[in-house]
């Protein structure tokens, strides 16, 4: 399976990270000596299931090494664009392939183990996309202060993953794109994706009678697809970068474990 890296976030001035990157690539902050963005790669490196790397938004001069076969595609302006074009490549490299991994370039912390894990747990099933979820107990016991978004459902609370596999046909159907492009938008908040969804959707989220199985018949259904929801056990795949307070728990954790 061929992986997509999205290493297309440029913090601006009015965000938090600015002043870290002062108007460079998020994914090449350093973190234990590397760029942040060198660690993921270093993962899809050791993963025996990733047979290619399809990176997205660095430059050539970007100071990072890949032992795969390596594949540049310019920041096409936004997440969707990013992955749409990443798909294509991909099926202009493998005209066969039928899934791809899609993962963020700010979770250093993920291992090629991490990445097995995810492709020989999804493809036990032929679903149309495979979304990747952390308890929120597992989060926090991981990353304590991480301050990471929850979804209450009625049987848990929840955070995204930044890694995950889908089908192909995902953003090569017209029908989809639409859909996709307003989840996307609103990824970072829950109840706007619900409602999105439907306002029954986020009328049962708000008074939390969701339970995940509900959830994700309800998704399945309004978006026309068969989705399965891939619950971790490492909370790695959650962590990313999105705030300073963040990077330094990354950062702090990821020099520990390089002293190790």
């Amino acid at each position: 399976m061929d992986a997509i890296v999205l290493a297309g976030g440029i913090p601006k001035p009015d965000e938090p990270l600015y002043r870290y990157t002062q108007g460079k690539s998020k994914a090449l902050l350093e973190i234990a000596g590397k760029p942040m963005i060198q660690w993921v790669l270093e993962a899809l490196d050791q993963a025996e299931q990733v047979d290619s790397v399809v990176l997205i938004g660095l430059s050539d001069d970007a100071p990072i090494t890949v032992v795969k076969p390596l594949h540049r595609i310019e920041n096409q302006g936004s997440m969707l664009g990013n992955i749409v074009a990443g798909v294509h490549k991909v099926l202009e490299i493998n005209p066969a392939a039928e899934y791809v991994i899609t993962v963020s370039a700010d979770i250093p912390a993920i291992t090629g183990e991490m990445v097995d894990w995810l492709v020989d747990t999804a493809m036990q099933t032929q679903d149309d996309i495979y979304y990747g979820i952390v308890r929120r107990e597992v989060m926090e016991k991981r990353y304590p202060g991480s301050n990471r978004t929850y979804t209450h459902l009625a049987d848990m609370e929840i955070c995204g993953a930044d890694m995950h596999i889908a089908h192909v046909s995902m953003v090569t159907d017209p029908e989809h794109l639409a859909m996709w492009d307003e989840l996307i938008g609103r990824r970072k908040s829950p109840l706007k994706q619900a409602a999105a969804i439907g306002f029954g959707t986020l009328f049962l989220l708000l008074i939390r009678r969701l339970t995940l199985e509900d959830t994700i018949r309800r998704v399945s259904r309004r978006l026309k697809i068969k989705g399965r929801a891939i619950l971790w056990d490492h909370a790695e795949v959650a962590m990313d970068v999105d705030k300073p307070h963040q990077y330094e728990i990354l950062r702090a954790d990821m020099e520990a474990r390089a002293a190790a």
